[in-house]
């Protein structure tokens, strides 16, 4: 908003500077272009967010998304021209979540830093040293809360990997504790420990109300782990806890973790999936080396390399993989 701090075009033909323009002349070499009263042109870029939201959404909707850096002039431009044109304020509630970083630096193009969800499942990216499974991917943002600054690195994906595999083995051994349901009593032998679990469960409504904060609900969740696993070890006993404890740590558990969350565990399904997929690749690798054609047969086993799965010729003709 201050004269001279920055350089934008066409500050010449604003009446004020908090002027934006809601429809932009054309140049020669600009791809969009539709005739209008005012000539040719396009959209400006508010108007043409405005205008979409109202058509696809209604004049007022419940929740607007978008990163912090569009605040403003972007979403305070269209808070202005939507309630200006349908007489009520678009948009209920404002999501604005913080900045990505690579290694603590901005993730930009101009930084050449920039990793594509693609990158992230398959491993093709220089500052990465495997392939992510979706599921860590979320579980790994889902440790922030989003007004936080969200830093990416090879070593995060990796704790977060090993996190979402310790924190659902516990989701799973508390599922197969239902068949021990039967020993629970209303009162818990342990009040101690039946207060801190039934604090830890609570706090998950109270966290997410708390704008949406689903670092701290999974660190309860973490918390909630160790005693999980003492009961499935039996080193911590079931009758510690009441039946109405119990039953609210395995309902909320599955609620937030899988209904709210989305999370599931990087099961076995997807390692059959895998064995599949490796198979078809080894059958091409195989009919390519049949042909002499070892510039296939080398590249197949190359890119595999480069994803963390390494390929081993036996001597009897099979093929042998494994994940590094």
């Amino acid at each position: 908003m201050l004269e001279n701090t920055r350089e934008l075009e066409g500050q010449g033909e604003k009446n004020n500077q908090a002027d934006f323009a809601l429809w932009k002349a054309a140049p020669p070499q600009h791809i969009m272009r539709w005739q209008s009263p005012w000539g040719e042109g396009f959209p400006g870029w508010h108007i043409e967010c405005s205008a979409m939201a109202t058509k696809y959404l209604g004049k007022q909707f419940d929740i607007h998304g978008g990163g912090m850096d569009l605040q403003f002039p972007h979403h305070e431009s269209e808070i202005a021209q939507s309630t200006i044109c349908n007489n009520s304020a678009p948009v209920k509630y404002w999501m604005h979540n913080n900045m990505i970083t690579i290694n603590g630096r901005k993730m930009g193009k101009s930084y050449n830093n920039v990793i594509k969800l693609t990158e992230l499942f398959s491993g093709d990216h220089p500052l990465l040293s495997q392939a992510f499974h979706p599921m860590v991917v979320r579980f790994f943002i889902l440790q922030s809360q989003y007004r936080s600054t969200l830093d990416f690195s090879n070593e995060a994906l990796q704790a977060s990997e090993k996190g979402l595999k310790r924190l659902w083995e516990a989701y799973e051994n508390l599922i197969k504790l239902q068949s021990r349901s039967g020993e629970l009593a209303m009162d818990a032998t342990d009040k101690e420990l039946d207060q801190k679990v039934n604090k830890l469960v609570d706090e998950f409504e109270e966290f997410m109300n708390d704008d949406i904060n689903t670092a701290k609900v999974l660190a309860n969740m973490f918390e909630l782990a160790p005693v999980i696993n003492g009961i499935k070890d039996k080193t911590v006993d079931i009758t510690a806890l009441s039946a109405n404890t119990f039953n609210k740590l395995q309902v909320q558990f599955k609620t937030f973790l899988e209904d709210i969350f989305g999370l599931k565990g990087v099961s076995a399904a997807d390692n059959e999936k895998l064995k599949d997929v490796m198979q078809v690749l080894i059958d091409i690798r195989k009919e390519a080396r049949s042909r002499k054609d070892f510039l296939t047969s080398d590249a197949i086993r190359n890119q595999l390399a480069r994803i963390g799965i390494t390929l081993k010729d036996e001597k009897d003709g099979t093929v042998n993989w494994n994940v590094d």
